[in-house]
C-alpha cells in the first residue's frame, strides 16, 4: 500500500476554494436576511410609539445587538451608504418651500443671527462633550449640533467623527427634546390645545416624488464629488433639492417614504453593525455628561426663543418653538395644537437644518484638524 506525501493529503482534506466562497456568501446573505428581517418589525414597533425615525433607530438598535452577539454583516457596502446620503439630504431640501421661508424674510437679520446662534450653542456644548475619555472634541461635536439629526448621522464616519457615538447621542437629544417640549410650552410659555388651524396641502403622487428624488440625485451626488465639498453626496442632492423646492418645480412632492424608510436603516445600519463592547461602554460613559449638557443647550435655545420674540414681535411660544433644538415634527405638532404661527414656527427650524448641513461639515473638518479624531476604534 503506498504512502501518500502530507502535501496531497492536505489538499485533500482542504475544501475547494470555489465551496469555501459559496459558503461565505451563504454566511453573508444569511446575516443580511437576518437583520433585515429584525429591523422591519422592530421599526414599526418603533413607529407605533412615535418615535422619531423610526427605522433609523431600528437599523441601529439591530445592527448593534446582532454586533454584539457576532451575528451582524461585517460592514455595510459604501454605495449602499452613499446613496442612503443623498436620499436624506433630498428629504432635508424638499422641506424648505418658497412659502415657508418668505416667511421670515422681513426679519431676516434676527433671524439668521438667532438661527446660527442656536448652531454655536449646541456646537460648543458638543466640543465640552470631547472631554469625556474615549470621544473626541469632533465627535463630541458633531452629537450635539442641534438639527437634522440623520443628515449628521449619515455623514459622521466621512468626516471622522464616531458615527456610533454620534447616533446615540442625537437621538437622545431628539427624545429629550421631544419629550420635554409639550411640558416646557404649558408651562414656561402658558401653550394651550387648541383647533388645529389649516389644511395640509396633498401630496404629489408618489411616482412623481420617486422622479424628483432620482433626479437630485443623478444631478446632486455627482455635483458634490466635482465640488470636494465633505459630505457631498449629502450635500448635493440637498443643494439640487432645494433649489427645485424654492423654484416650484419639486411639485409639492416628497420621496416615498418606503425609499425614506430605506435610507434610514441603512445609516442606522452602518453605524450599528461597528459595535463592539468597549465601544457600547464608552457610549454608556459619556451619557450622563451628554444628558447634561442637552438639558443645557435646550435652555439656552429657550433664552434665544426669547430674544427672537422680542426682536421680530413674534410671541414668546413662537420663540421657543422657533428655537427648539430638534424635533421638527413634534413641534410642528405643539404649533399646530397652540394655535401659533406654525409658518414662521416651521420656516425657523427648517432654516436652521439647512444653516446647520451647509456648515457643519466645513466646522467639522476644521475640528478635525485642530483636535484630531482620537476616540474611534
Amino acid at each position: 500500500m503506498g504512502s501518500v506525501c502530507p502535501e496531497e493529503a492536505a489538499r485533500a482534506a482542504a475544501p475547494p476554494r470555489p465551496a469555501l466562497g459559496a459558503r461565505v456568501r451563504a454566511v453573508a446573505w444569511r446575516r443580511w436576511a437576518l437583520i433585515v428581517g429584525l429591523t422591519v418589525p422592530v421599526t414599526v414597533g418603533l413607529g407605533a410609539v412615535s418615535v422619531p425615525s423610526p427605522a433609523l433607530f431600528a437599523g441601529l438598535l439591530v445592527g448593534t445587538v446582532l454586533a454584539l452577539l457576532g451575528r451582524a454583516p461585517r460592514a455595510v457596502p459604501q454605495p449602499a451608504t452613499t446613496g442612503a446620503q443623498a436620499v436624506i439630504g433630498v428629504v432635508i431640501g424638499l422641506i424648505a418651500q418658497s412659502d415657508t421661508l418668505a416667511a421670515v424674510a422681513r426679519d431676516w437679520l434676527p433671524v439668521l443671527g438667532i438661527g446660527l446662534a442656536t448652531l454655536l450653542a449646541s456646537m460648543g456644548a458638543g466640543l465640552l462633550l470631547g472631554v469625556q475619555r474615549g470621544v473626541s472634541p469632533l465627535t463630541g461635536m458633531l452629537a450635539l449640533t442641534a438639527g437634522g439629526a440623520s443628515g449628521l448621522v449619515a455623514i459622521s464616519r466621512e468626516l471622522g467623527g464616531d458615527e456610533r457615538v454620534v447616533a446615540v447621542v442625537q437621538y437622545l437629544r431628539v427624545g429629550l427634546v421631544t419629550a420635554t417640549m409639550p411640558v416646557v410650552a404649558a408651562l414656561a410659555f402658558g401653550a394651550r390645545h387648541g383647533a388645529p388651524g389649516g389644511d395640509t396641502a396633498a401630496s404629489a403622487p408618489w411616482y412623481v416624488g420617486l422622479g424628483v428624488l432620482a433626479f437630485c440625485c443623478a444631478v446632486g451626488v455627482p455635483l458634490g464629488v466635482l465640488t470636494r465639498v465633505p459630505a457631498g453626496a449629502l450635500l448635493g442632492p440637498m443643494v439640487v433639492a432645494l433649489v427645485l423646492a424654492l423654484t416650484g418645480w419639486s411639485f409639492g412632492s416628497t420621496p416615498p417614504s418606503l425609499v425614506v424608510d430605506v435610507a434610514y436603516a441603512v445609516i442606522g445600519w452602518q453605524a450599528g453593525v461597528r459595535f463592539t463592547r468597549e465601544s457600547l461602554r464608552t457610549v454608556a460613559r459619556v451619557l450622563p455628561l451628554a444628558i447634561g449638557l442637552i438639558v443645557v443647550i435646550i435652555g439656552a435655545c429657550a433664552a434665544l426663543g426669547v430674544v427672537l420674540a422680542h426682536l421680530t414681535g413674534a410671541t414668546l411660544l413662537e420663540g421657543y418653538l422657533a428655537t427648539t433644538p430638534g424635533g421638527i415634527y413634534a413641534v410642528l405638532a405643539t404649533a399646530i395644537s397652540a394655535g401659533t404661527n406654525v409658518t414662521f414656527v416651521v420656516a425657523m427650524q427648517v432654516l436652521r437644518v439647512v444653516l446647520m448641513l451647509l456648515i457643519a461639515p466645513f466646522l467639522a473638518r476644521l475640528a478635525g484638524r485642530r483636535w484630531g479624531t482620537t476616540g474611534r476604534d
